[in-house]
């Protein structure tokens, strides 16, 4: 079967930064629902467009395209009491944003030490950089109606969120 929309997808990928150095390699395949519901970048999707198992992409995304640019609101400063024990950078912490009336959760990563103070950013670690995204199709099968009216595909045995 050839990609199609509603197809669902399973994918071995990579991801290479803007330098091709390999920053993200998929230990499980990615599976997903093709066709505009949100769970690929829409350009890779493009890509895959018509694609079959052991077909392979290559396509380079620039930041509007892949994780979005920086956005500087998403970078806060706060005290290193606030932090339990020891603290590293790279470590990640839940916390939430506010627009307006609205929150909503977010993952913080710990960026930079000082002596009193915790850099923490919300940004995807990729956001603001150009990326290459390489995949092969392992699996393409149609979509089941409730995958379809879900928006997503699920795994084996049915609904697993």
């Amino acid at each position: 079967m050839k990609i199609i929309r509603n197809a669902v997808v399973t994918l071995k990928y990579e991801i290479f930064d803007g330098e091709g150095n390999a920053v993200e390699r998929a230990g499980e395949p990615l599976v997903y629902l093709h066709g505009g519901h949100g769970g690929m970048f829409p350009r890779v999707e493009a890509e895959l467009e018509g694609k079959a198992p052991a077909d392979r992409i290559r396509v380079r995304l620039a930041p509007e395209d892949a994780f979005g640019p920086r956005d500087p609101e998403l970078v806060r400063r706060e005290p290193r009491s606030k932090f339990p024990g020891k603290i590293r950078v790279g470590m990640q912490f839940e916390g939430e944003m506010r627009h307006g009336d609205h929150a909503h959760p977010v993952v913080f990563r710990v960026v930079k030490l000082a002596e009193h103070e915790v850099t923490l950013d919300a940004n995807h670690p990729l956001a603001g950089q150009p990326i290459e995204f390489r995949a092969t199709v392992l699996d393409v099968r149609p979509a089941s109606p409730e995958e379809i009216a879900h928006g997503h595909a699920h795994g084996p045995g049915g609904h697993h969120h």
